[in-house]
């Protein structure tokens, strides 16, 4: 029983995020789905998605939006720090940031448990479990790089939202599905969303 842990947080790139969560409601058991306040303002900016409010509201609306029986999808409150996954005990067996602000990838890297989001993260580390982020900002100044670098040095897996063109994109949804391959890859997820370099391309 595979259980991913997704948090959306407020830096741009929500589609990434849906794309993502789409790809591990196929090859996981299940999903929690976690979403920042400022995650929330961009997802509605970005993609029109309106998922504010209180926890039983967003839940219904994640279920609906990505048509899943309840057992599949999880989700909890930022604010909720006795959800099941704020603790060792109940960690799932991975989790990504995605995409990342720094703002969380800061108090992350600071050991700042304020949120949920952050509590998670902070248990994945402790637990030595797979934590990838997804940071999504340009350009970058030295403390991004030294928050980037402490959490590399902790465990953490750093997969940056940077599509490549090597396989030929042809829309945006190449693109996306590229940086959601890459972050399946670091998850060790099976996938066929992008031609890898040196082969034919993906049949359909």
């Amino acid at each position: 029983m595979r259980h991913v842990s997704l948090a959306i947080t407020g830096a741009s790139g929500s589609r990434y995020a849906l794309r993502l969560a789409e790809e591990l409601l196929k090859s996981c058991d299940r999903l929690t789905l976690l979403l920042s306040r400022s995650g929330a303002l961009v997802l509605k900016s970005e993609c029109g998605i309106d998922w504010e409010g209180d926890e039983s509201r967003t839940t219904r609306l994640m279920r609906e939006y990505f048509q899943v029986a309840d057992h599949r999808l999880s989700h909890y409150a930022n604010d909720n720090l006795l959800a099941p996954i704020a603790s060792g005990s109940s960690a799932p067996d991975s989790m990504v940031l995605c995409p990342c602000s720094m703002g969380s990838l800061a108090r992350i890297s600071a050991g700042i448990s304020g949120t949920l989001i952050e509590r998670s993260a902070d248990v994945m580390l402790k637990e030595r479990r797979p934590l990838i982020i997804v940071p999504r900002e340009s350009p970058l100044h030295e403390i991004h790089l030294e928050n980037l670098l402490k959490l590399c040095r902790v465990g953490a897996r750093i997969v940056p939202a940077m599509p490549a063109f090597y396989h030929e994109p042809r829309s945006m949804e190449d693109l996306v599905d590229f940086v959601v391959g890459k972050v399946l890859d670091s998850m060790g997820i099976e996938h066929r969303l992008f031609t890898r370099w040196g082969n034919e391309k993906c049949e359909e």
